[in-house]
């Protein structure tokens, strides 16, 4: 049997749970997810357990936040003075927003707190601070 190695190309279905169950993401239903085993294209814990599967082999996994997207980074917590955004804009907890940086990609940050004078905004990744649980299926080997 073909086992996943380093630097193989691999295909894989796979089913992403967060540790109360609610479901984050799926490859079922469209192409298996194709990447490069320890090229950096996935989270490590992702990348570690496809790392000595075999061609149809199932298991499922936990992958601690720090082996995900990391541990929740209080730095990216930002707070925004209420007239940085055009007036008579309704914002609500859980709002997601753009921001623009510099010469790169725009930021997607989340609406965490709103008080009178600020609105908070987490620029973390949505699944930081996040254990994560993946069912994962080796549909192919390369």
């Amino acid at each position: 049997m073909t086992q996943a190695k380093k630097g193989d190309t691999v295909k894989v279905h796979y089913r992403g749970t967060l540790t109360n169950g609610t479901e984050f993401d799926c490859s079922h239903g469209r192409d298996p997810l194709e990447f490069e085993v320890a090229a950096g294209m996935m989270i490590p814990g992702f990348d570690k357990a496809v790392e000595g599967m075999t061609v149809g082999e199932k298991k499922t996994v936990q992958i601690p936040a720090q082996e995900a997207y990391g541990l929740k980074n209080e730095d990216l917590m930002i707070d925004a003075p209420r007239e940085h955004f055009p007036e008579g804009l309704e914002i609500e907890l859980g709002m997601m927003f753009s921001l623009p940086q510099p010469g790169g990609h725009p930021v997607p940050v989340t609406v965490v707190k709103i008080d009178d004078n600020f609105i908070t905004l987490d620029a973390n990744h949505r699944l930081a601070g996040e254990d994560l649980i993946f069912e994962i299926e080796l549909v192919s080997v390369a």
